[in-house]
């Protein structure tokens, strides 16, 4: 399952019914799990861990050095930066994945079956969640946290130490600077908000109820400072009855950048 023109390094560790194909590099400490796929073309370094049935098509650097100038030690494997990818993930042509900083704590991490398009770059210490949708061009910067069941449009851009909760949306060319809220929408440069992810959080199977419940908590709490400082007892008391309030709550609370609003 590995082509002769591959190179891979003795440490490696390569599962048998994974395949690394042709003129791919893998480097030392790299582990690959069974039923992944290394299409022509990729480099993957290590320490680098790439759980199973993963597809990375041809042209992909993975676990390359962090793009930190505070970052000085080139030598492989380093077991202070860590890039660790998880089950099931799509992951299309041109995308670069760095690997943690000792200083963000040593890890990127990416869960299960997210789909990145091609030409998606995530930067060293981003922590993402399972089921996230990153279209074509979308780029992290450092230390990112999103959540699980995002869609970042094309060319979306995203500061370093945001976070974007669940089943958030942002559009095509949205600059993000500050935190996007779970379930709602953003668009522009820079980003604010349009309200909830109404599409999503239908294809997802929210009710009316809690898709109504979240409208109005967003126009209460998220619309305005002033709103989120009258209204928040309110909605603590919604939030005993539905965990969707209390989530975007306890979201916006402990948002160290400040929200989008």
């Amino acid at each position: 399952m590995i082509h002769p023109t591959a190179i891979v390094d003795a440490k490696a560790q390569i599962a048998d019914s994974a395949s690394v194909e042709a003129y791919s590099i893998i480097g030392a400490d790299v582990s690959i799990g069974e039923g992944t796929r290394i299409g022509p073309h990729v480099v993957v370094q290590g320490p680098t861990q790439i759980g199973c049935d993963n597809e990375i098509f041809q042209f992909c650097s993975i676990g390359e050095l962090p793009q930190d100038k505070k970052y000085r030690d080139r030598n492989y494997p380093n077991k202070d930066s860590q890039l660790i990818i998880g089950h099931s993930n799509t992951i299309r042509e041109y995308c670069t994945i760095n690997r943690g900083t000792k200083e963000g704590g040593g890890q990127t991490v990416i869960g299960d079956d997210n789909f990145f398009m091609a030409y998606v770059h995530i930067a060293h210490d981003c922590i993402i969640g399972n089921h996230n949708i990153f279209a074509n061009g979308s780029s992290l910067a450092g230390h990112v946290e999103i959540d699980n069941h995002v869609t970042l449009s094309g060319f979306v851009l995203v500061h370093q130490f945001c976070r974007i909760g669940r089943y958030a949306y942002s559009g095509m060319g949205s600059g993000l600077a500050r935190d996007l809220p779970p379930y709602l929408l953003a668009t522009g440069n820079p980003a604010r908000t349009h309200g909830l992810n109404k599409v999503g959080l239908r294809r997802a199977n929210f009710d009316n109820q809690t898709i109504d419940a979240l409208h109005r908590a967003y126009m209460d709490l998220v619309r305005s400072p002033a709103g989120f400082r009258e209204n928040i007892e309110k909605y603590r008391e919604l939030g005993k009855e539905q965990p969707e309030i209390k989530h975007l709550i306890d979201f916006i609370e402990s948002s160290e950048r400040g929200c989008l609003s």
